[in-house]
């Protein structure tokens, strides 16, 4: 079946996108990728080829305003004119959606009864799921017979076990669902497939996988499958974020509603969008800017990120029952040498042994070759995940769900 295959990731301020040619069976090919940013303030958008060239860039006026419903229309027609300039059919589009809740476990096209379905669990990721939810409905009326594919953050942890996902709360409420989901699997998940290339042998011990951006998470990985993850019930929970607290005792909600006299409405922008190394720092939530700033606020933020790496590295090692290694991945993992050098050097207990030479050049292994435990680099591809799951589904040849 040859055509393109779209992918789309759709945020609040932004809507990022690829392309991919599968001209063979087995075989998919980057066209081109980009993204439309700054939605509601002053939309760019801009698109770069296979080999990373920019081919193409439009601004908007601040004044002239599109919202996120035109500016997915242009991207639409866009795509359109693109793929008949290639002479080639778009396939079907895959979409990233955070939350699969307790139902998705495997990619599935969308129709109206799952994303009724999904729609319930948009609570439980409020700065992502009603924008990949909308984007999903909006791309089947402006591309009608197209198949949507919705991809689950969540599905690649739904195998770990039952006990690594209960919480000490009534049974009940665990019933109905309320328990550790995990999230960032399509990126775990490519990770996982990566190692089994570049190193088959570490891909089938005890792995601990750092994804660290302004979204972060860590992942125990034994053979390959999740057995452990820092996020929980919602993308809130483990580490700290660019503007999520990570790890919070339950009792400091309590407080801020009966004491502080927050509303939820209150306590919610606090957790999502006011703390984590934005508010520990008042300074920003790029750990980019933090690095190079001199002021204290910055640095006990970078100091206490790096803690939490630390108290988290250590917990699902002991889960593992030891560690082979390693793997640092997406934006702050794969660029920062400072943060892996800051977070490996805390990890020595455990036989982390660094190359400092290897690591500021962002080689592939960056441990030396006598340390206990490897550490790498291994750069996630979420949209080419995105991509081959929904090349398995319109084959075929992957599981079509269904809501219980």
């Amino acid at each position: 079946m040859k055509g393109i295959i779209s992918v789309i990731n759709s945020g609040s301020s932004s809507i990022k996108f690829s392309l991919f040619d599968q001209r063979e069976p087995e075989s998919l090919r980057l066209i081109c990728r980009g993204q439309i940013d700054g939605i509601g303030v002053n939309p760019a958008f801009r698109v770069s080829n296979g080999d990373g060239e920019e081919i193409e860039e439009k601004r908007w006026p601040p004044e002239e305003g599109p919202d996120h419903a035109q500016l997915l229309d242009f991207l639409v027609n866009w795509i359109r004119k693109h793929r008949q300039a290639l002479g080639l059919a778009l396939l079907g589009v895959g979409h990233r959606v955070v939350h699969g809740g307790n139902i998705y476990s495997k990619p599935v096209i969308a129709d109206e009864l799952v994303l009724a379905a999904l729609d319930k669990f948009s609570a439980l990721a409020p700065l992502h799921q009603p924008h990949n939810l909308a984007t999903i409905r909006a791309m089947q009326k402006l591309s009608p017979g197209t198949p949507q594919v919705t991809c689950f953050d969540t599905a690649f942890h739904t195998a770990t076990p039952a006990v690594a996902q209960r919480y000490g709360l009534p049974r009940q409420l665990s019933e109905e669902g309320i328990r550790r989901y995990g999230f960032h699997g399509l990126s775990y998940e490519y990770v996982a497939r990566r190692l089994t290339e570049i190193a088959p042998e570490v891909a089938q011990g005890r792995v601990i996988v750092a994804h660290l951006g302004s979204g972060a998470s860590m992942c125990a990985l034994k053979e390959g499958r999740s057995v452990a993850s820092t996020m929980g019930f919602s993308a809130m929970d483990g580490l700290i974020m660019g503007t999520r607290p990570g790890n919070l005792d339950p009792g400091i909600i309590l407080y801020l509603l009966e004491e502080k006299g927050y509303s939820p409405a209150e306590v919610s922008a606090l957790l999502y969008r006011q703390s984590g190394l934005l508010g520990m720092s008042a300074i920003s939530n790029d750990m980019r800017v933090l690095l190079k700033s001199d002021r204290q606020q910055a640095k006990d933020a970078i100091a206490t990120f790096v803690y939490r790496i630390q108290r988290e590295l250590g917990s699902l090692a002991a889960v593992l029952g030891g560690l082979d290694a390693l793997v640092f991945t997406a934006g702050i993992g794969e660029n920062s040498p400072e943060i892996r050098e800051m977070s490996a050097r805390s990890a020595r207990w455990l036989g982390v042994e660094l190359d400092h030479q290897a690591n500021q050049r962002g080689d592939t292994r960056i441990s030396t070759a006598y340390s206990r435990v490897s550490v790498w680099i291994v750069p996630t591809n979420e949209e080419l995940m995105i991509a081959m799951h929904t090349k398995d589904v319109l084959s075929g040849r992957s599981h079509i769900s269904t809501p219980e």
